[in-house]
């Protein structure tokens, strides 16, 4: 019984191990490519920040798509498709990707800020999601 229990912990634990292996892999590519200490809070920030899409003639954060609360799901403003939590605490399968995390780092800095994010904010967020 003993041997199943310590079995089953790593089970579950091992998606979270991933994840944090990932994430600082990644901030120390980061801090290699020039960034300064990262802040949860200032990816926060940036994470509830409008941003004015012109073509649209509306304003969006990366909440107007993916939710405040990064324990709960989210939906594409445009498709209406599901988006499924971002915090690793309830989504064992955030940040375990690093080719994952930079493409939708490129795709969703373009659509919602209108240009790539820079290493510095990357850094940011990562911290920020990864600390929920």
């Amino acid at each position: 019984m003993k041997y199943i229990m310590v079995l089953a912990m790593l089970c579950f634990s091992y998606p979270a191990m991933a994840s944090e292996q990932v994430v600082q892999s990644l901030l120390d590519q980061y801090r290699g490519a020039g960034a300064d200490a990262f802040d949860a809070s200032r990816g926060e920030s940036m994470w509830q920040q409008q941003y004015l899409q012109p073509e649209e003639e509306k304003k969006v954060s990366c909440a107007s798509c993916h939710s405040a609360d990064l324990r709960s799901s989210g939906m594409h403003m445009r498709t209406g498709k599901i988006i499924e939590a971002m915090a690793p605490s309830v989504n064992a399968e955030r940040l375990t990707d690093p080719e994952k995390i930079e493409k939708w780092f490129k795709r969703n800095c373009k659509w919602t800020m209108g240009r790539e994010c820079t290493v510095q904010e990357k850094g940011d967020f990562l911290v920020f999601i990864q600390s929920k």
